[in-house]
């Protein structure tokens, strides 16, 4: 049924119904008023009656026409709504579809029945729905018709662009106002938007182009210049590895032409002991598209051939795509020149220091040596004595003798020698390497300072120079010694460390893994924080000057760095310092150093007390005396030398003492016992260098001494000169 035919039943009932409720108000009164009136009176009525039923019926006839008219209107209307070129559709303040024309339920695919009674924003696409919500909010707040544009989801079908304009529609008694929507397909306009944006772009490209190829041409013409006014030589090459460009710098340096210098070409310039390692170090950069330098020498235009500096990068375009390389050259035949120069100076350091330290360690190894000397010297001579000098076996002696005094002489000439020798890293047991120096390092800190060695077994293998060890080893222990003033003791000590992650953090140089410690304790003066942060700078020293050159800790920090280790100090003053070096551990097997175990011994007439605290130089000397005729009382430490002073009720005639014993030195009991024996005459002895004898005041005027090893006529000699003076 039509829209139409629903309207016009509706209005004709409503006059009707009015008509009739107006006739019977006024029925009784007509009814009275007729039985009154004349025929006249009756006609006259009648006719105007008629005449009014006539003008009714025009009416009547002008109300049908009119109907006719406002139903062919409103048809046309409804026909105008429903195919308008637009979709209309009536939304309430939820967002309900209440009405929709038939242009909007085929935009949406949709039929117009089903599209009733759904919420708007099912068809609008879900990432644009924000746009529709916003839209409709501000729309019933202001009252203004709002319009945007957004995606509108078409059943089974892509979504489209669409225009939307709403406006508020008037309150109704039921509720509150809705909103008329008008909404249209733009997607074609957004098309033709697009089309246009993208011409535009296309032409701003090109004419972008265009500057930017006239800005090229400039640029590469600044460049040029700037790469021809600088003092750098420069090249290119491209995708084959081939050089291509060479600056003018370059040309007037080796003197040669672009093209003789393209492509390989440069390589002839190259010095022969370098072009391998040149070509190989630029093609291995090349395939790996990294960076690279090196140094190599480059024939100058004079035929001289000067060293230079070559710094190559990858070229990349915008997009990210390999060109190829640029590289520049700078030369550094100066500063070359100057490092080699350094360099001497610096072997030349390392040197005095390996001196220095080999000096120290030489003076231990004559101690030790010494001793032993003494022995073979003194036995030989007392079973010598014993025998026929006829005898085979006193020969044999004579040569052992002989040999021994050779080697005697062999050991002053150790003291003022130290051969260079070529650093070579091995893999070794830190136990092992370091066991063999234990007893020098004994000599070489002094007896005074009682050394504590304490290693942990199973200790994991590291790889380093020996040497370094030693090196190492030597200046720690030294500087402990510096750092404790009279008796003192230090602590060297070994083992496997772990450092994981959370003990490094709090340390700039550690680096987490499996490390061999090496810890050097002392009980010394320790260091405040000022001292220990200039702990490893060269030449910084605490010691008086001339005691100490500054660099035997900065050379303990550059040689555990370059087997990249690290070092850890830890002191405060008055409690001493522990230094410990992390060496990393090596997974291969250790090559154990061999160590020759050496065999210290030791050797004594009226009455004369012996003090020597090496056992068997003790027994050998106090064999020769007691040949000699003399009677002996021998102490193998201090304590004991008193003790047997207090004892022996008879004169003691001498004191033979060695100088640098445990517990006192020999100075220091002569002193103690000539004030119990007032008369007591003194004789000192040792193997130890001069210059360590000179720190116990025993080669001051007057002071008897007798230098081991000696020969049994040579003590025989001295012990007599000494109980002969007056």
């Amino acid at each position: 049924m039509d829209k139409n035919d629903d309207v016009r039943p509706s209005v004709t009932g409503q006059l009707r119904q009015r008509a009739e409720e107006r006739t019977n108000a006024k029925a009784a009164p007509v009814s009275e008023q007729i039985e009154v009136l004349t025929p006249e009176e009756m006609r006259q009525i009648l006719h105007e009656l008629q005449v009014h039923q006539i003008e009714l019926e025009i009416q009547n006839e002008e109300l049908r026409r009119a109907q006719v008219e406002l139903d062919v209107v409103r048809a046309r209307y409804f026909d105008l709504y429903d195919l308008a070129p637009v979709g209309y559709c009536t939304v309430s303040e939820k967002g309900m579809i209440t009405e929709a024309n038939l242009t909007a339920a085929t935009l949406l695919g949709i039929d117009r029945g089903a599209l009733v009674g759904q919420p708007m924003s099912r068809f609008v696409l879900a990432e644009d729905r924000d746009i529709y919500y916003r839209h409709l909010q501000q729309l019933f707040a202001t009252m203004v018709p709002q319009v945007c544009q957004l995606r509108v989801l078409r059943s089974a079908n892509s979504p489209f662009w669409a225009r939307l304009e709403a406006t508020v529609g008037q309150e109704s008694e039921s509720g509150p106002p809705d909103c008329r929507v008008v909404f249209s397909d733009i997607t074609e306009s957004k098309r033709a938007d697009a089309a246009r944006a993208k011409s535009k772009r296309v032409e701003a490209a090109l004419a972008e182009s265009k500057q930017a190829a006239a800005a090229l041409a400039e640029s590469e013409l600044k460049y040029r210049t700037l790469a021809d006014s600088g003092q750098a030589l420069i090249w290119t090459a491209g995708l084959d590895k081939q050089c291509d460009y060479f600056n003018q710098p370059w040309l007037d340096f080796t003197g040669r032409t672009l093209e003789q210098e393209q492509g390989e070409g440069w390589l002839e310039g190259v010095h022969p002991e370098d072009r391998d390692r040149c070509l190989q170090t630029y093609v291995a950069a090349f395939d790996q598209r990294e960076k690279f330098s090196l140094d190599y020498r480059l024939r100058h235009a004079s035929g001289d051939y000067r060293w230079v500096q070559d710094d190559g990068t990858p070229r990349f375009d915008s997009a990210g795509n390999f060109l190829g390389y640029i590289g520049h050259c700078l030369d550094i035949t100066e500063r070359k020149q100057a490092e080699e120069e350094r360099a001497k100076l610096q072997a030349q350091l390392i040197q005095a220091q390996k001196l220095e330290a080999v000096g120290r360690l030489a003076g231990g190894i004559a101690h030790d040596f010494n001793n032993m000397l003494g022995i073979i010297l003194g036995y030989a001579e007392i079973v010598q004595k014993k025998l026929d000098p006829g005898q085979s076996l006193f020969t044999y002696l004579d040569h052992i003798r002989e040999a021994a005094e050779r080697s005697a002489t062999l050991t002053g000439q150790l003291l003022a020698f130290a051969r260079k020798q070529i650093v070579t890293p091995r893999v070794v047991d830190l136990n092992v390497s370091l066991e063999g120096m234990i007893r020098m390092l004994q000599r070489l800190i002094g007896e005074d300072i009682d050394l504590v060695w304490s290693c942990s077994p199973d200790l994991w293998p590291i790889k380093i120079d020996p040497s370094q060890l030693d090196q190492i080893l030597a200046n720690l222990c030294v500087n402990s010694r510096d750092a404790i003033a009279g008796l003192g003791k230090v602590i060297v000590e070994t083992k496997n460390v772990t450092l994981d992650a959370a003990i490094c953090s709090g340390h700039l140089d550690f680096k987490p893994g499996e490390y061999v410690a090496l810890v050097v304790s002392d009980d010394g003066c320790g260091m405040d924080e000022e001292t220990q942060g200039k702990l490893f700078e060269p030449f910084f020293t605490t010691k008086e000057v001339g005691k100490g050159t500054g660099l035997g800790l900065a050379t303990v920090h550059g040689i555990v760095k370059q087997n990249n280790g690290f070092i850890y100090v830890s002191s405060e003053l008055g409690q001493g310092t522990t230094i410990t070096i992390y060496l990393p551990r090596h997974h291969d097997k250790a090559e154990l150093l061999q160590q020759e175990e050496k065999q210290p011994v030791l050797e004594g007439s009226e009455t004369v007390l012996l003090v020597e605290d090496e056992v068997k130089i003790l027994k050998m000397v106090t064999i020769m005396l007691q040949s000699q005729g003399y009677t002996v009382l021998a102490a193998a430490t201090p304590g004991e030398a008193i003790d047997l002073t207090e004892k022996h009720t008879d004169e003691i005639h001498l004191l033979m003492t060695d100088v640098i014993m445990p517990e006192m030195n020999g100075r220091d009991l002569a002193r103690l016992l000539l004030l119990l024996r007032p008369g007591l005459k003194l004789l000192f002895m040792s193997g130890y260098t001069a210059d360590i004898i000179a720190l116990h005041d025993v080669f001051e005027e007057g002071i008897n001494f007798i230098r081991k090893p000696f020969l049994m006529k040579e003590l025989a000699s001295k012990v007599r000169e000494v109980l002969d003076q007056e």
